[in-house]
């Protein structure tokens, strides 16, 4: 398969549009996080290539055929819940290997494909339980391991991990990526879209991000881009935690522009200083004491974060920004402190939208 193309696709309930006209490409065999806010439309438009919403305009091409008409049970393509879907009276067996019977493949094939998914999804000591008897992490594995094993072109993940616990969630996430590292010579590369509000979730697991906002795919790249150059503002904020930092530019002299956080001044970008805003992320702000050097600061909130890293609240000039640190490092609330960005690890915005920074852009600080 060649992979997923949309094309002009939209999703209106009235004058409500749940996915703007979106074009689109998911590589053949990839994993790609539909990723973004409740009510971004990233589960309509899952659904749409699942076949269970109908779309309003434009195309939807698996390996170059139309499918847009075509009803879910035609697509070739295997779907895993937020709540786990699943005969109760069926042990955890049973219940992957009726997905196989009902595609009737050959009575080897399918018993190796059932012991393949119990292994990599970690299910073999439950593997002659009936379904009452799981927890629901335990049973969402199961459902994991039901889909993979119908060994589809395409498989959906409609925010698998929402309703299980953290524990449970952990383990869910460590089987996907087994699966994906493991099954690849056993069972055909599957085209994976996986939808999810866990940021985490999505840096871990994806090959690409589609991060969505307001029924529209607002930028699309690698995790790692994604975080360090973030197309808009609201990339940077809703990527990290906490997101970004962003501090207002001011004139300083013609065509250059100031930022609190560094101590000389840019040449703006076209010349032009209004709208400007500066992005930094909060581990790539240095702190020490006062008088080594960078801008003076001083602390006004420190919180000790998850993994014991410390989170201080700087107030920079007429800014406050956060920076994110070890433990270890103790700065008071009220410390004075030196406060040093390195223009390497900056972010410049315009109106919203980041701009391209040239080497006469970013001058030493």
């Amino acid at each position: 398969m060649s992979g997923i193309v949309l094309q002009g696709i939209r999703r209106s309930f009235g004058n409500t549009h749940a996915v703007k006209e979106t074009d689109f490409t998911f590589p053949d065999g990839s994993v790609t996080c539909l990723l973004g806010p409740s009510g971004c439309g990233k589960t309509t438009l899952m659904r749409m290539i699942a076949g269970l919403e109908r779309p309003s305009a434009g195309r939807i091409l698996f390996d170059g055929c139309d499918v847009t008409a075509w009803p879910a049970r035609r697509r070739d393509v295997a779907m895993v819940f937020q709540y786990p879907v699943m005969y109760r009276t069926l042990t955890v067996e049973q219940n992957i290997a009726l997905a196989l019977d009902n595609a009737r493949v050959p009575r080897t094939e399918r018993r190796t494909r059932i012991e393949a998914v119990i292994d990599v999804m970690q299910l073999g000591d439950c593997r002659r339980l009936g379904i009452d008897a799981l927890d629901i992490g335990t049973r969402q594995r199961v459902a994991v391991a039901r889909a993979i094993a119908r060994d589809c072109a395409v498989i959906l993940f409609d925010e698998p991990t929402t309703n299980i616990e953290m524990h449970a969630k952990l383990q869910l996430i460590r089987a996907f990526k087994q699966y994906r590292s493991r099954l690849r010579e056993t069972i055909t590369p599957q085209t994976v879209i996986y939808v999810t509000h866990d940021q985490t979730e999505a840096m871990t697991l994806a090959d690409r991000i589609a991060l969505m906002r307001d029924g529209a795919i607002a930028q699309c790249a690698d995790p790692r881009t994604l975080y360090d150059r973030p197309d808009s503002e609201f990339g940077g904020w809703f990527i990290g935690n906490p997101g970004m930092n962003f501090l207002a530019g001011r004139a300083d002299a013609p065509g250059r522009v100031a930022f609190d956080c560094l101590p000389v001044s840019l040449a703006a970008p076209g010349g032009e200083i209004d709208g400007l805003r500066l992005g930094v992320r909060p581990e790539r702000v240095i702190v020490g004491p006062a008088g080594c050097g960078g801008v003076p600061g001083r602390v006004l909130r420190r919180t000790l974060t998850v993994g014991g890293q410390a989170l201080l609240l700087l107030e920079v000039g007429q800014s406050t920004m956060r920076a994110r640190m070890s433990a270890g490092t103790i700065f008071d609330p009220g410390e004075a402190v030196s406060v040093h960005c390195s223009p390497d690890h900056i972010v410049l915005f315009r109106n919203g939208s980041r701009l391209s920074m040239s080497s006469e852009t970013i001058e030493a600080a």
